[in-house]
């Protein structure tokens, strides 16, 4: 399973990243993650899965679920176009959409969310266990997109695979 991190990102470096190719966009976010100068991030780890299916409709998929909470984890541009990675790009107007949504999913919330989760689909760390573990993750990201939005930043999510 794959890392996911978000990353709070200036219009500036947005911009670049909207204008760059697959190879440019890869150098830009690894640049961004080394040095992490002024950019607010939240590390979701192994978690961004099962948060995703959790604030969706249980499986893992761009289109899952509604917006906005659908936009929390894959949501926005999709800005690169490989198996190997993900990085997504959410504008500060989705990222104040996003805030505003995760801040009224609670435990029980997102409980329900977790238990519409496809066993089968999603593997065999389904469980106690990993709802706390996601659970932790989820409080730390609802606390990055409230500062993100409060800050005006874009928001990227990336994750290789």
């Amino acid at each position: 399973m794959s890392l996911g991190v978000h990353f709070a990102i200036d219009e500036k470096t947005a911009d670049r990243l909207l204008a760059a190719d697959d190879d440019e966009v890869a150098a830009l976010v690894e640049e961004i993650e080394e040095e992490a100068i002024g950019v607010g991030h939240c590390d979701t780890d192994k978690a961004w899965d099962a948060i995703h299916r959790s604030l969706t409709d249980g499986y893992l998929g761009y289109d899952n679920g509604f917006y906005p909470l659908n936009a929390v984890i894959l949501g926005g541009v999709q800005l690169y176009e490989g198996d190997d990675y993900i990085v997504s790009l959410l504008t500060p107007d989705r990222v104040r959409d996003a805030a505003d949504a995760v801040a009224d999913v609670g435990r029980e919330a997102l409980k329900a969310g977790y238990d519409r989760i496809d066993i089968e689909d999603y593997g065999p760390n389904f469980g106690h266990e990993d709802f706390a573990y996601t659970w932790a993750n989820f409080t730390d990201l609802v606390v990055f997109f409230r500062q993100a939005a409060d800050a005006g930043s874009h928001v990227i999510f990336t994750v290789d695979q």
